[in-house]
């Protein structure tokens, strides 16, 4: 299985299991601010340009809006101006993002052969000798790595052009937009992408679901500069009295077919109307889950997915549906799941599928 493929689709199937992969976007340039005047380029030489660019030395402000319509654990819930992230690259590889949780901060720290995990709300580091470790918090903190990994993904299912300029971050950006083509059984209407006229890498992404006027999701560059970086940034030594662990390594190709096996992971489709399927233990279902503040006693899953989804039956026989602006989730009775940026139909026909 195609682990990059994997990952994002259960990153961008549009529920809180991961819709976040999907959508980034920086804040609208001013309403009177006159669009730069850039050369023309072609759809297909803009998107050539953006999967080859190389991350230059960097240094910018990262900035996520939820509007989906379903809380997610650790974004914003509605229109906020909060910083979610610094972002810092010395274009030889090493980087650096600050991400805000809550009133504490994960720090990730990339400095060429080890992956640095700090976490300031237990003061733990984590740390990570294998570059195939995942780490889908930073990528989501990272506006250009994600949409370089998106455009990748779904240009072969989307008819793609340019809609003029921007500005983003105080840069001049073209508007790449990839539509799904009619074949393509989705929610989402199109994705819109500023593209940095200079280093190609992309400033910001919008995402518009079906029936919605402004984006479900957002984040992106606020601040954006390029130039020689503070070489500190890409060094890190655990503050005295950290507790620190080692990151578990990669799993052998073995391994992780047994874990894919046990769990029934499968990705049915391709481009827009992906869905990933799985199963669930009866275990976790049935599991008692700690409430937060004062909301009483814990719960179990399944009155928790009474309160956010929908009964319903078919031939799938029984579960429920959670929908977003931008994705559905069918998770069943039996434990049976599938997720994607789909309406409910799709899912039950992946689940369908042997």
């Amino acid at each position: 299985m195609d682990r990059k493929r994997t990952a994002l689709t259960v990153a961008a199937a549009g529920t809180a299991a991961g819709v976040v992969g999907l959508i980034l976007i920086a804040s609208p340039a001013g309403a009177n601010e006159a669009p730069p005047t850039l050369p023309p380029v072609s759809a297909e030489a803009l998107v050539q340009s953006v999967i080859d660019a190389k991350t230059p030395a960097l240094a910018g402000a990262v900035e996520l809006r939820n509007n989906i319509g379903l809380p997610i654990p650790g974004l914003p819930q509605g229109s906020s101006d909060d910083e979610l992230a610094r972002v810092y690259a010395d274009g030889q590889g090493r980087g650096r993002i600050a991400l805000r949780q809550g009133g504490g901060e994960r720090t990730f720290v990339q400095d060429g052969t080890t992956t640095w995990l700090w976490n300031s709300s237990d003061k733990s580091v984590t740390k990570f000798t294998s570059e195939a470790k995942d780490h889908s918090e930073e990528k989501l903190a990272d506006p250009a790595t994600v949409a370089r990994d998106l455009v990748e993904l779904i240009k072969k299912d989307s008819t793609v052009t340019v809609d003029g300029t921007a500005r983003v971050a105080d840069r001049a950006a073209y508007q790449l937009v990839l539509t799904p083509k009619p074949t393509e059984r989705t929610l989402l209407r199109e994705i819109r992408i500023a593209i940095d006229s200079e280093t190609r890498v992309p400033l910001r992404l919008e995402v518009l679901a079906n029936g919605q006027s402004d984006p479900a999701l957002r984040i992106g560059f606020t601040e954006f500069s390029t130039g020689a970086q503070d070489p500190a940034l890409f060094t890190f030594t655990p503050p005295a009295g950290a507790k620190v662990t080692e990151g578990k390594q990669e799993k052998s190709s073995e391994d992780k077919g047994e874990l894919l096996k046990s769990a029934d992971l499968k990705v049915v489709g391709e481009g827009w109307d992906v869905v990933a399927t799985g199963k669930v233990p009866a275990a976790l279902l049935s599991a008692q889950i700690p409430q937060s503040g004062e909301r009483g006693g814990p719960v179990d899953a399944t009155s928790i997915l009474k309160k956010l989804g929908k009964e319903v039956s078919g031939s799938f026989g029984t579960g429920y549906v959670i929908s977003t602006k931008v994705g559905t989730a069918l998770v069943t009775t039996d434990g049976r799941v599938a997720v994607g940026a789909v309406p409910q139909q799709v899912l039950i026909d992946a689940l369908g599928q042997k």
